[in-house]
């Protein structure tokens, strides 16, 4: 059973795997565009990954705003959520992302990878911090 993490944002989609069992997630790659509106090629890497790793079930990063409310990017994020049901036939579920692109920023930083360095890995740790949140709230 192997579930896609999926961190969204404005220009990248960092993406993680569980292992076969389940338990833990694994950076895999950021997906980069140019426009933020350009997603054909987005979607059509995640449901080439989505195959690849054979998942049953996409974990799309729900970034709500502090005050537990709906902003512009949980909108947005919703709107992916829907494209991509359509594209891959697989659920996906919306999981609470809140601050986990600064807990991958501070891990990043106390691993001592250069500041310009750390873009390139920023939204594949989103990604495992919201791929492993959801495989820890899972029954065992």
């Amino acid at each position: 059973m192997r579930i896609l993490g999926l961190d969204y944002g404005s220009k990248t989609v960092g993406v993680a795997v569980s292992d076969p069992l389940g338990l833990t997630a694994q950076a895999v790659e950021t997906i980069w565009r140019k426009q933020e509106n350009h997603l054909r090629q987005t979607l059509a890497r995640i449901d080439e990954l989505a195959a690849e790793y054979q998942v049953e079930r996409i974990v799309l990063g729900y970034p709500k705003n502090m005050n537990n409310t709906i902003g512009e990017r949980a909108e947005k994020a919703l709107e992916f959520q829907q494209m991509l049901e359509k594209r891959t036939g697989l659920q996906v579920i919306m999981w609470d992302e809140r601050l986990t692109t600064v807990e991958a920023n501070r891990t990043l930083m106390e691993a001592s990878v250069r500041r310009e360095n750390r873009k390139k890995y920023l939204d594949q740790l989103a990604a495992v911090f919201i791929l492993q949140g959801y495989l820890d709230s899972l029954p065992r």
